[in-house]
């Protein structure tokens, strides 16, 4: 049974992951407006990924006896006024994330809950590469000034990713 700190943690973070998915489906709205569909598919990506972490959370919850509790999700932000700004908000927000993320963990070890602090590391890993990702595409839209050729190339590049459960996960 998991201790009513960590559900109440948990809890907060599944709306954290649920809100993430809603900001990153309003971002590729966005991408979607302003003729950018690679984009808007990288960010949709995103979204999945963001569901998935929710429901990881929700699930261990659930496996650990806790009491899953649902908040209302706040409304995303829908302008942006570049590409750039959408992602330099993107690696503020898991930057944000992983705050909580590192929260959790220090919760989990002053508890003395290894079985948290062995999911948090799986997250925690996660967010290294999520803001290494956000970090490499804004380099890469300054290097090409957030416009032309560079551009359609890098919406081609995003066209194709795709969301691939993680294994074990």
């Amino acid at each position: 049974m998991i201790n009513t700190r960590l559900e109440e943690v948990i809890n907060k973070q599944i709306n954290a992951e649920l809100y993430s998915a809603y900001l990153y489906l309003s971002m590729s709205a966005y991408f979607e407006s302003i003729n950018l569909p690679g984009f808007a598919n990288w960010m949709r990506v995103q979204f999945e990924e963001e569901q998935f972490h929710g429901l990881k959370f929700l699930n261990y919850l659930v496996s650990r006896g806790g009491r899953v509790s649902l908040d209302a999700i706040e409304k995303p932000q829908f302008e942006w006024n570049s590409v750039i700004e959408v992602f330099e908000q993107t690696l503020e927000h898991e930057k944000h994330v992983t705050s909580l993320l590192n929260n959790i963990a220090d919760i989990a070890e002053e508890e003395k809950d290894r079985a948290t602090r062995n999911l948090m590391i799986w997250f925690i890993d996660e967010q290294v590469e999520e803001e290494g990702n956000a970090e490499k595409i804004i380099n890469e839209l300054k290097m090409i000034g957030g416009e032309g050729h560079g551009m359609l190339m890098l919406d081609r590049e995003f066209a194709t990713r795709t969301f691939v459960p993680p294994v074990g996960a």
